[in-house]
């Protein structure tokens, strides 16, 4: 798809309002075209076999056939991008197994609607990005270490990938992830947490704050064999006399 042509979307819900609320707020996206709309999954197959459309907001629960099993009759080949819309949270780990682009938890607000429809503007014009998505897919199943965080959060549901943490707060009985400007609480341990993670990249550098290696840019001594660890978004943390074993080997033989 050119940067320059419509998108041709199609609107699958049950439910008449669900669907109205779509169209209107696509009514202020001019690049988009709503193609059809269907209120059922039957329908909804034979609208993509005959519309081609480019991207699909689709309900998971609807009678006969649910939005997964839509996706299962057209084929992984033919089936276009997906956005889910749905009011259960609950499937939000098998729609990520089937690379859908988002995953709306119904009532949405504008913001989530329209962080949703810019996610897939850019793989519509970068097709590439599905490739990448699903390599990273593949390496998650081979790898022992968490890859992906999935995060409930104000009636949103968000895809947290490991390498985007730059590091991790403790907060109690929760944890804070910090990453690309955001902050994410997610209910877990920090010990639990940190079993799961690959400590090739993550390393404990406080009792309260786990660091991705890869987001440091310097490591400053200060007093009693403590570091100052700083970030490369300028975060400054602090690495405990406790756990400078952590960084040790790989380093700070050298200093």
């Amino acid at each position: 798809m050119k940067p320059a042509e419509k998108i041709r979307a199609l609107i699958v819900d049950d439910e008449p309002l669900a669907r109205t609320a779509i169209r209107n707020i696509l009514k202020h996206h001019s690049e988009v075209e709503i193609a059809a709309e269907c209120e059922g999954g039957a329908e909804a197959i034979a609208a993509v076999e005959a519309l081609a459309p480019d991207l699909v907001f689709l309900d998971i629960q609807m009678p006969e056939l649910d939005g997964f099993a839509v996706m299962e009759a057209i084929g992984r080949e033919r089936m276009p991008r997906v956005i889910f819309v749905t009011a259960y949270d609950q499937y939000a780990v098998r729609a990520f197994e089937v690379h859908a682009l988002d995953y709306l938890l119904k009532p949405f607000d504008l913001e989530r609607f329209d962080e949703a429809l810019d996610r897939a503007k850019r793989e519509l014009q970068s097709p590439a990005w599905t490739e990448r998505v699903l390599a990273l897919l593949q390496e998650s199943r081979a790898s022992d270490y968490l890859q992906r965080v999935i995060i409930r959060q104000q009636g949103r549901v968000f895809f947290v990938a490991a390498g985007e943490i730059d590091w991790i707060e403790a907060q109690g009985n929760y944890v804070n992830l910090h990453g690309l400007g955001k902050a994410y609480l997610f209910r877990e341990a920090m010990g639990s947490l940190e079993a799961k993670l690959d400590p090739r990249k993550f390393r404990r550098i406080h009792r309260s704050a786990i660091v991705n290696i890869d987001s440091i840019r310097e490591l400053r001594p200060c007093f009693h064999g403590d570091y100052d660890v700083v970030l490369h978004d300028g975060t400054e943390l602090k690495l405990s006399y406790r756990f400078r074993g952590n960084f040790e080997k790989d380093f700070l033989g050298a200093l």
